[in-house]
């Protein structure tokens, strides 16, 4: 027996779908089973979009071949949060109900600490391969009914290829009932069998048939239409010539509609009048119960056919039945496939960014043209009402017209589900005539609801006669429920990133002072995009002036630090750290003093504190002029560098205990005589553990190979040239913040 398996593990973060679909698809590559590769990526992209969505916990994809079936499960670590089935306890509508169509047998399984969604597709060219469920279901849409987390037991195929739980009971069958009645009630949409080669072949090869056996004049498919409309499917002979009138499957006679073969003698017969025939020969064309048209035989001379006419029609009915609806099945499932394939590479869009303009401006391109001629996206917050905040339209030049539209439209409907909009009708009489058509547009509105909250509207129209189908009103119902959690994250995303920023402004010093013979530079970049603060901050200031010295003569610190980790926890200490160097400088402190007292404080917040690595210095002008003393002091932080004018480099502080860690550290000060045209550079190891594959910059003194380079640039020039070579080190951006100071003498 054949057994591989392979396991991966990945954050609860939306970015991790498209890892999980990438590792699926690399696994199955691998043992050769590329012909199910697109299935199992489909249905482990749904899995793990409701694992982040409803569990919120990491989740592990594990694939299993054996004897040529693939089983793949999703395993979430939260076994208490019951599985979402969308319309019933859902708001976004993922992972099950694909699962059930694309997979051979699937179900749940449960222990302490997890949950996991399984599903087994068969090996390529298996018998019993999966196909779409039918029914309503079946024209493309996500449905389900009522389902409780006792009903997600094993499910295997049956014959039809529904997905059927193995033990039901009453409300199973009851349901199955349900689903029957609603097939057959519903007639089947031609229109998705005109864009099926194999289907408009075989109605081709059917018309031409029927004219051969019955000698008639011509011979026509009729195909039924949701709204009970008969369209032309095919047609030959003289009924190719006939154009088609008002017809209707509530006007047929009632033998067509129980399903008989039927004879007209002359143009009485609703179908004969609508043909222009004067005597036909019909058949009724089923699927499963449901009509799904005609073919019919016409003749221009009365009395043409007889009942013998009729059964030889009914019985290639019957043939050309099976053969529409093997081809109708076929075309669903592409189009089926297309469905999910365009929800998973939308998802995997809209979770690719965290800006919340530029996630309306991909909603609104994502559903033109594809769903619709042009789309709106309206924004709610507690503050104002709807606010129309992006307008896109397939054809640019009409972009500004409809905007305006819009503005003396009425307001987006707050409602909490999605219906047609007759807001275009309110606007002035003026406005709609500039936008000519687009006015008479018809329209529907979607609810952008995130986390049990209306954040907004889309409103997506068409022109008035090209109206939408089903399908595509369920698939923006789908992507309004995705792009709502995309809009809201992006809009907490933007407060979070507004808050840690004004956060981290608050932490770095307003201002560098001037200190006479010394220039002075400082570079802070924080890691990532801006949504965490960071721990490395940096301090420039004047502590007081030299007792007994000439007036114009005053003391500067400088400090350089690190807190381990970021975030609020890491922001407290920042804060503690930097304001507690300017009041204990102000007391005249000395530099080991003040850290000595730093590392009391920092310890004294208990389980709160952090462990600091922190370089602090004292600067102080020299008698002659000739440059700066610098008195320092370095705990645990990376040493500083100084930098002479002939290009030599050398460590200027001896290492020493960080701050945080043991009580009663006693520490010393390291003097430094900075002459003129001597630079200083005291960075963060953002700088020196800066990482490129399993290189760090600070490696093999990579370091002071860059700061010898930078023999006579200014402090300011010194500062770039360091900030560059940090940047360009590796082709990742960095993943930890970065700090330096740059003093110079001058």
């Amino acid at each position: 027996m054949d057994r591989q398996t392979a396991t991966a593990t990945f954050p609860s973060a939306a970015a991790a779908v498209a890892d999980a679909r990438r590792f699926v698809r690399k696994v199955l590559a691998d043992w050769g089973m590329d012909e199910v590769a697109d299935d199992a990526v489909l249905a482990t992209s749904e899995l793990a979009t409701n694992a982040i969505a409803y569990a919120g916990t990491s989740f592990e994809v594990s694939c299993r071949l054996a004897d040529g079936d693939v089983e793949i499960e999703v395993r979430d670590r939260h076994p208490t949060r019951g599985i979402e089935m969308p319309g019933v306890t859902a708001s976004s509508g993922r992972g099950l109900p694909s699962i059930a169509r694309l997979a051979e047998s699937w179900g749940v399984s449960y222990d302490r600490r997890t949950k996991g969604v399984w599903f087994r597709l068969p090996r390529p060219g298996a018998t019993g391969a999966a196909t779409p469920a039918d029914g309503a279901a079946s024209e493309g849409a996500f449905t389900a009914d009522t389902a409780t987390r006792d009903e997600y037991a094993v499910r295997e195929r049956g014959a039809r290829g529904a997905a059927e739980p193995v033990s039901e009971g009453a409300g199973g069958q009851a349901r199955e009932d349900r689903l029957a009645g609603g097939a057959s009630e519903m007639p089947v949409a031609g229109d998705r069998l005109l864009r099926s080669p194999a289907a408009v072949e075989a109605m081709e090869d059917g018309v031409v048939t029927a004219r051969e056996v019955l000698g008639a004049e011509g011979a026509a498919v009729l195909l039924t239409e949701r709204d009970g409309r008969l369209i032309m499917g095919s047609a030959a002979g003289t009924a190719a010539e006939m154009p088609l009138g008002e017809l209707s499957v509530a006007s047929l006679t009632p033998d067509a509609r129980a399903g008989s073969a039927w004879v007209a003698a002359d143009a009485s017969d609703p179908t004969a009048a609508a043909l222009r025939a004067s005597s036909l020969a019909a058949a009724p064309l089923e699927s499963q119960g449901r009509l799904t048209g005609l073919i019919v035989a016409v003749s221009s001379l009365p009395g043409r056919f007889d009942d013998s006419d009729g059964a030889r029609l009914g019985r290639l009915a019957d043939e050309m039945s099976l053969s529409l609806e093997k081809a109708r099945v076929g075309e669903l499932e592409r189009s089926w496939r297309g469905w999910l394939s365009f929800v998973a590479e939308a998802s995997d869009l809209l979770a690719g960014t965290l800006d919340q303009e530029r996630t309306m401006a991909l909603v609104a391109q994502l559903v033109v043209p594809r769903l619709a001629t042009w789309c709106a996206v309206y924004t709610v917050t507690e503050a104002e009402p709807d606010r129309l905040a992006y307008v896109w339209h397939a054809d640019e030049d009409r972009s500004d017209g409809l905007r305006e539209l819009l503005e003396h439209a009425g307001a987006a409907p707050p409602t909490d589900a999605s219906g047609t909009w007759n807001g275009l009708a309110t606007a002035p009489e003026e406005v709609r005539a500039a936008v000519g058509d687009t006015a008479t547009d018809q329209v529907y509105a979607f609810p952008l609801i995130a986390r049990g909250r209306r954040i907004g509207t889309i409103v997506i129209g068409r022109p008035a006669a090209d109206r939408f189908p089903r399908s595509a009103i369920e698939l923006a119902e789908e992507l309004s429920r995705r792009a709502a959690l995309a809009v809201d994250n992006a809009r907490l995303f933007s407060a979070q990133t507004a808050m840690s920023s004004a956060l981290q402004r608050s932490l770095l010093p307003p201002g560098i002072p001037e200190i006479p013979g010394l220039e002075v530079a400082v570079v802070y970049e924080p890691a990532g995009e801006g949504s965490e603060v960071g721990g490395d901050f940096y301090d420039v200031f004047e502590s007081g002036r030299l007792p007994g010295g000439p007036a114009p003569a005053s003391r500067w610190r400088f400090a350089i630090g690190d807190v381990c980790g970021t975030g609020p926890e890491a922001a407290a200490v920042t804060g503690l750290a930097r304001h507690a160097l300017r009041i204990l400088a102000a007391e005249d402190l000395s530099v080991p003093a003040v850290l000595a007292r730093l590392n009391r404080l920092i310890l004294g917040e208990g389980e709160r504190g952090r462990l600091l690595t922190l370089l602090h210095g004292e600067i102080a002008a020299r008698r002659r002029r000739d440059g700066v003393t610098i008195k320092l002091t370095s705990a645990g932080h990376p040493p500083p560098l100084v930098l002479d004018p002939e290009g030599g480099v050398r460590e200027a502080a001896s290492p020493q205990p960080l701050l945080g860690v043991f009580d009663g550290v006693e520490f010393h000060i390291d003097t430094v005589e900075l002459r003129r045209g001597e630079v200083l550079l005291c960075v963060t190891d953002g700088v020196t553990e800066r990482r490129s594959g399993n290189r760090l910059l600070g490696d093999g003194h990579g370091l002071e190979r860059i700061l010898a380079d930078c023999t006579g640039l200014s402090a300011g020039a010194v500062a770039a040239r360091i900030q560059r070579a940090v940047r360009d080190f590796g082709p990742e951006p960095s993943n930890d913040d970065v700090a330096l100071i740059v003093l110079r003498a001058s």
